[in-house]
């Protein structure tokens, strides 16, 4: 937002609103939790899970100074959906990620290992198709 807000506040009429989606994984469902746990934080980054992205998506994307100040106040909102997922896709699909891309080969081959034997270890994921919970995220603020 430091280099995009002043363009966004310079373009955006005032009352104009400016809104941000995000999928995240839903970690308010015990096995999703546990699986951020075993992929640790730089597998499943700090907005792929609404836990972290409550915490830090406002106050990442709309500081309270400079540009962004001519913002209001941010409301946030979660929309619950699932995907249906077989182990090896969701694997396949968390294998690029941005925090796995960067990992060394060794780490990232080790943490997919993990996940694989997470999810062939959790009755919910073990055993063919399943549905994966999500939550759609939305960030929204009206320009002042």
């Amino acid at each position: 937002m430091a280099v995009a807000g002043p363009e966004i506040a310079r373009v955006l009429a005032p009352g104009g609103i400016l809104a941000g989606l995000w999928n995240v994984m839903d970690d308010q469902v015990e096995w999703v939790a546990g699986l951020a746990r075993v992929s640790g934080s730089p597998a499943i980054g700090p907005r792929d899970t609404p836990a972290n992205w409550r915490t830090e998506t406002a106050d990442m994307h709309l500081p309270k100074t400079g540009a962004a100040a001519r913002f209001g106040s941010p409301e946030q909102a979660e929309f619950p959906h699932g995907q249906h997922r077989t182990a090896g896709s969701l694997v396949a699909t968390l294998a690029t990620l941005a925090g796995m891309l960067v990992m060394p080969e060794e780490e990232r081959e080790a943490t997919l290992g993990r996940i694989r034997t997470y999810l062939a270890d959790r009755p919910e994921t073990a055993h063919g198709e399943f549905t994966l919970p999500m939550l759609t995220s939305v960030l929204r603020v009206r320009r002042l």
